[in-house]
């Protein structure tokens, strides 16, 4: 890995990646945090990846300037919950709650973001264990355990063990979303793969899931600008 920066106003930084698997020059914007990748081929010097980079350079502005802002949550801000757009109030009581389109946050209004995180990641495990253990009785596997992280190259995993690992951030998204997911890991268990036989399974065990890979590809890396 290596670091170079393209002029012009602002600066553009680029980390420098040397592949021997790639075929050609080839330039990546993270959606997550706009970090600009530059991958160089086996026998590619440096300078003509930079000449292929200050070729792209409209189009790296257009992509710096299009990722979402981010979204610090508090009283006030408004972020989904199972897909529907909910807006931070102060609360009374102990707990989180709905009410409407409002949720509801009680106690220090600079812990209103931590508490909402908690109430999330709690609402996430109630969700996918939910969902797996219908999907693994469906299957008539069953799964060791559910994890959750905050993790950004994936939705989901399953380990050879069996065991099963979410992104909490899953519980933002639409629940049909959640529990496609949720499928697509308990399949795993059958097949550790995505061949045509994984692919049978997971249309078995939830049906056609087109709309629902589609929002995640679309939609999902959104669900990481909301800051806690």
């Amino acid at each position: 890995m290596g670091h170079r920066v393209l002029p012009g106003n602002p600066p553009l930084p680029l980390t420098l990646r040397h592949s021997a698997r790639a075929r050609r020059i080839s330039l990546r914007v993270s959606s997550l945090d706009g970090r600009i990748t530059l991958t160089l081929p086996r026998g590619v010097a440096e300078a003509e990846a930079m000449a292929f980079a200050r070729s792209k350079e409209r189009w790296l502005r257009a992509q710096a300037g299009a990722r979402p802002a981010a979204v610090a949550v508090g009283h006030g801000a408004t972020l989904p919950v199972e897909g529907r757009l909910l807006t931070l109030e102060p609360g009374t009581g102990r707990a989180v709650r709905t009410e409407g389109a409002r949720l509801l946050v009680p106690g220090e209004p600079a812990q209103a973001g931590a508490r909402v995180e908690g109430w999330l990641k709690a609402l996430a495990r109630e969700r996918l264990a939910a969902a797996a253990d219908r999907h693994a009785a469906s299957l008539g596997r069953p799964y060791a355990r559910v994890t959750l992280r905050d993790t950004r190259s994936r939705w989901g995993s399953c380990s050879s063990a069996g065991a099963l690992s979410f992104s909490w951030r899953l519980i933002m998204a639409p629940p049909e979303v959640l529990d496609y997911v949720a499928a697509h890991e308990v399949a795993h268990l059958a097949e550790m793969n995505h061949s045509p036989a994984f692919w049978a399974v997971v249309r078995r065990l939830y049906g056609p899931c087109e709309a629902q890979r589609r929002w995640l590809r679309d939609e999902g890396s959104g669900l990481h600008r909301y800051r806690f």
